[in-house]
């Protein structure tokens, strides 16, 4: 048995590719967690998309047993967390189940926007923390740079930031080391009442759900029945363990301590994340603070390719909500689209991510529709609504007034490309509030409304800084503004799944691009198609497909011309007809290349 005093628990902070997984790596390999053989690259990154892309979207946890330099063993729980800004929510949860934190800076890249919107957090969190600058064996690092950099910015003492290179196992033992005599040890009351933080839960298919959780007091073990305060369920538990990074069973966790427990719990909606488990004969009589629930910015809908997908579809994005609290979804049907489902997401990384899980792991095909965000419409009947999709938009003449969200961004850029990036902030009708230099990079701060970072900001924001920036950004609240719906005719016909709200003065333009990208995308017909953007009635721009003539006097050869006449004044009276009746098919793949637009 492990006293408390001999337990720490700590998440590693950082900003995207600073090195966090790399350095849980080295971390397990050094006390021993998996032998050389079953080491591998990014070890706790278990997703095929996680590995290649090289990122981690889920949050793991290790239990390490380290033999520190006064002889003694202590018990580390590890939390590897995301570093990206749309899984900032994993990382709020993480944090919450330790007590310090590893904040990994790069020393040849310094302090990014993610650094902070992280450290900031972990401050929040009561987190004692300690500085580690990685990539020290680079020959573009500047340790001293980067240790005055975190002084200068964030506020924290780094004059005993350890320096490492994650990569080369060069010093992991002093992080360790440093982890064991600068950290706290947990509090908790072995004789108290159970009390345990429910900190993460996902689907095992062999085992069922599997609840993360950090035991504050009491003790849990197999055979105990639990109950869940927030729902108020009552599960027997059957497993207690902890990953080492193996899983490994145990008899019973005590406070302080982080593990698993499985209690044949058939659906993840039982296990809420952030709920407080306790004893169901000597319960708790007051619940744990938990956690913010994570709120979806980003909206779009998600259409099978073939209609007979759709229950398949309904299926896969229940087994990814097993696995993703944060994703909701609801169904929604389109007049051109079909069946299908709005989904709402943390951000556009979040939404590619889903997307790609979908095809890869269920092998369906998928038609995306923009993305939107969600708008507060106030009605003048005093009621306000909330719209999703902007197909829902009710009559004008009942609306008084539309708000949409706006974030607030900070981005760290350096100083060549400055000039660029505030044009571009200022032609997505950003506000700056700020622009403060840290040694030669500049640190500025722009309120966005979030309409137009979900376009393709983020692509434009790339090309312009060529990776040497960072962009991190929160909600900043709803503001009034002038938004109008627009949408897009073919033939005369609406296609809703091609509508969209869009500021008033950017209507044109934006209506203008995607006729004219229709145009190239639709086939051309026996007669004209008119492909049209409008905002109520009115029409703000138009492209014209031209009709393709078939020769219906082929096959007359040699005589009379009054024959050749004859027939082609049928067909005159056909295409009249045809222009009437005719109805436009748009093909799936000029839908998927229109709505690209929206993702740059």
């Amino acid at each position: 048995m492990t006293t408390l005093s001999k337990i720490r628990n700590f998440a590693i902070i950082a900003h995207i590719d600073h090195g966090k997984s790399t350095l849980a790596d080295r971390l397990i390999q050094e006390c021993e967690g998996l032998s050389e053989r079953e080491m591998k690259e990014q070890v706790l990154d278990s997703m095929d998309i996680e590995r290649e892309r090289g990122i981690t979207i889920k949050a793991q946890s290790v239990r390490l047993q380290f033999k520190a330099s006064d002889g003694e063993i202590y018990e580390l729980n590890l939390m590897d967390t995301p570093g990206h800004v749309d899984f900032a929510y994993e990382v709020s949860r993480s944090l919450a189940a330790c007590e310090g934190s590893l904040l990994v800076v790069d020393a040849s890249q310094g302090v990014e926007a993610q650094t902070l919107a992280n450290v900031y957090q972990a401050i929040d969190s009561d987190h004692e923390i300690i500085p580690v600058l990685n990539k020290v064996d680079l020959p573009a690092a500047e340790p001293e740079r980067v240790r005055a950099q975190i002084e200068e910015v964030i506020g924290l003492d780094a004059s005993d930031a350890v320096e490492i290179s994650a990569k080369t196992g060069l010093n992991i033992r002093a992080v360790l080391e440093a982890l064991v005599k600068r950290l706290p040890p947990p509090s908790g009351n072995t004789d108290g009442p159970l009390k345990a933080l429910l900190v993460d839960s996902w689907y095992d298919a062999y085992l069922g759900v599997m609840a993360l959780i950090r035991v504050y007091d009491g003790t849990i073990k197999k055979g105990m029945k639990i109950r869940m305060m927030q729902t108020g369920a009552v599960h027997l538990v059957d497993r207690v363990g902890v990953f080492t990074p193996k899983l490994t069973e145990i008899d019973e966790l005590k406070p302080g301590q982080l593990g698993f427990v499985t209690a044949a719990i058939k659906t993840v909606a039982d296990t809420k994340v952030g709920d407080t488990i306790t004893d169901e004969r000597k319960p708790a009589t007051e619940a744990l603070a938990g956690f913010k629930p994570s709120v979806p910015v980003v909206f779009c809908g998600l259409f099978p390719v073939d209609a007979a997908d759709y229950e398949q579809l309904r299926e896969s994005l229940d087994r990814l909500r097993l696995n993703d609290a944060s994703f909701s979804f609801e169904a929604e049907s389109s007049a051109a689209l079909g069946f299908g489902f709005r989904c709402g997401f943390l951000g556009l990384l979040h939404l590619e991510i889903i997307q790609e899980r979908l095809e890869r792991e269920f092998d369906l095909d998928l038609i995306t529709t923009a993305p939107s965000v969600v708008y507060k419409i106030n009605m003048n009947s005093g009621e306000t609504l909330e719209l999703h999709n902007p197909s829902d938009m009710p009559d004008v003449v009942k609306i008084g007034s539309i708000e949409e969200p706006w974030i607030k961004a900070t981005i760290f850029v350096p100083d060549e490309y400055l000039g660029p990036i505030l044009t571009l902030c200022t032609e997505r009708r950003g506000e700056q509030i700020e622009l403060t230099y840290v040694g030669n990079r500049a640190m500025v701060v722009y309120r966005l409304p979030l309409n137009e970072v979900v376009f393709d900001f983020y692509d434009r924001l790339k090309s312009i800084y060529r990776g040497y920036a960072s962009f991190d950004y929160q909600m900043d609240g709803y503001l009034e503004g002038d938004l109008v719906r627009m949408s897009l005719l073919v033939n005369a016909e609406p296609v809703d799944a091609l509508s969209m709200v869009v500021h008033a003065a950017q209507a044109e333009p934006r209506g203008r691009e995607l006729c004219s990208r229709l145009k190239d995308l639709i086939p051309r017909q026996l007669f004209k198609i008119p492909v049209q953007a409008a905002i109520g009635g009115k029409i703000i721009a138009r492209e014209t497909i031209s009709a393709m003539r078939k020769d219906v006097t082929a096959k007359c050869y040699g005589g009379d011309i009054s024959r050749k006449r004859k027939l082609l004044e049928k067909q005159k009276k056909g295409k009249k007809k045809m222009r009437q009746f005719g109805r436009v098919e748009i093909p799936q793949s000029a839908f998927i290349e229109a709505l690209k637009m929206g993702d740059g």
